[in-house]
């Protein structure tokens, strides 16, 4: 069998249940705008606490920097790799609306969402273990929802995770 007809079986396998449900369809793009800003907003949370009460601009510095220079780097490899979505190579409709093409591996919110939890760990374990099971849901359904394959999150994840270990580190 080609991959091609593989793919197209394992996405129409994965968004079986969602095939008559425009309810499960609106809850899933809803999940993952509601994912995507609460992982900004806790970043910007992290941001103002350290800043205020856990250490000023010196413990600040590291949480800008390493994730700010990781999504910088992440974004060159992926615009020079520029890795074709699923939508754009198979006969299949993306549950989640997106425009534009390309652009696909790594993703770039499954990184952000991921080093973000990381460092959020790094003052509070309890919400930093939430934030990354939120950035694992996050992967899941951006590949239910047609925009990401599975490599290309797992690749987001992993960079997020090397990412925020290095955050995790700095004393």
């Amino acid at each position: 069998m080609k991959a091609h007809q593989n793919y197209q079986q394992f996405y129409q396998q994965i968004t079986k249940p969602f095939s008559h449900s425009p309810l499960l369809i609106r809850g899933l793009c809803w999940l993952n705008k509601a994912i995507v800003v609460l992982m900004y907003v806790s970043y910007i949370c992290l941001l103002l606490w350290v800043a205020l009460f856990d250490g000023g601009i010196y413990q600040l510095l590291p949480l800008v920097f390493i994730p700010g220079a990781g999504f910088l780097l992440l974004s060159l490899i992926r615009s020079y790799l520029n890795y074709p979505r699923p939508y754009e190579e198979w006969p299949l409709k993306p549950l989640i609306p997106r425009k534009g093409s390309g652009d696909s591996l790594p993703s770039r919110h499954v990184f952000s969402a991921t080093v973000i939890a990381l460092s959020v760990m790094s003052v509070s374990k309890v919400l930093g273990i939430v934030l990354l099971l939120l950035a694992i849901a996050l992967a899941v359904v951006r590949v239910i929802g047609g925009i990401h394959y599975p490599r290309d999150v797992i690749a987001g994840f992993l960079c997020g995770v090397a990412c925020g270990i290095g955050v995790l580190l700095i004393p």
